[in-house]
């Protein structure tokens, strides 16, 4: 079963379009958590643990790991390991390299981590990215639109249309997906008349404060898996207290039940 059938599938059981980024900050974490990797693992572990039933994927932001070294990494691989068998995990890890560096990153992320899809940086080109889309079973989320400020000085006025235009002529086998920010919601429809029916991976809902609404409206596609709504900070630390995993759950079914209320006046 391919990546986006699974989550096509789970998306239909659970009524659930949220994706959790999982972006774990030593400054951050409750107090009360050990400063270790055991520490780290059990942060993120409640977290999982109180926001599954709400989620339709988990996405680790491959950054966060690395930064720690080994034991980060060691981290990261436990971490997907134990997220509950049938959510499929996406690693944020926005790679971009030609020929066989190209290929070494499609093994580390699907092969060597266990992702069961990837974001990924377009400008290099097809050749960059056909490795990650032989994965056929794997999804794949090309960077479009992204929600940072600095986005302006190459992606508009009509950049990201062209990364629109060649993910959809790239994508035969039906894996691949467009990244598109929430913050610049009156782009989107734009971006959807290109590529047709893919799915959008959309961040910036959260505490980058996207319009919910409009974004949704604006990515609709009339499909299964039109979008996923990301949000990373506004869930993970939802306190700093002992009741951090509690009231990550309780924002996570909040976002949740946000998006499902915007689609039915859709």
């Amino acid at each position: 079963m391919t990546f986006f059938e699974k989550l096509g599938n789970l998306i239909f059981s659970k009524k659930t379009y949220l994706c959790v980024g999982l972006d774990p900050v030593w400054e951050k974490i409750p107090e009360h958590l050990p400063r270790t990797q055991e520490g780290l693992l059990e942060f993120l572990l409640m977290i999982v643990g109180e926001t599954k039933d709400y989620v339709a994927v988990f996405k680790p932001n491959f950054a966060y790991f690395e930064v720690l070294g080994a034991s980060g990494v060691e981290v990261l691989k436990e971490l997907i390991q134990k997220i509950p068998q049938g959510i499929p995990v996406i690693g944020d890890a926005k790679r971009g390299d030609v020929g066989h560096t190209a290929q070494m990153y499609a093994r580390s992320v699907f092969e060597t981590i266990g992702c069961d899809a990837v974001t990924v940086t377009p400008y290099q080109g097809e050749d960059a990215l056909r490795p990650f889309f032989d994965y056929t079973d794997r999804g794949v989320f090309v960077l479009c639109l992204t929600s940072n400020p600095g986005a302006v000085d190459f992606q508009l006025p009509d950049l990201h249309l062209q990364v629109a235009k060649k993910v959809q002529e790239w994508n035969v086998s039906g894996n691949a997906g467009l990244v598109v920010g929430a913050t610049r919601s009156d782009k989107i429809a734009a971006v959807r008349k290109i590529s047709g029916q893919m799915p959008f991976l959309i961040p910036g809902v959260g505490s980058q404060r996207g319009e919910l609404k409009n974004t949704l409206l604006f990515a609709e596609d009339g499909s299964k898996i039109p979008y996923l709504i990301n949000a990373s900070r506004s869930i993970l630390y939802a306190s700093s207290g002992e009741d951090f995993a509690q009231q990550a759950g309780n924002a996570a079914k909040e976002l949740r039940d946000q998006i499902n209320l915007c689609r039915s006046f859709l």
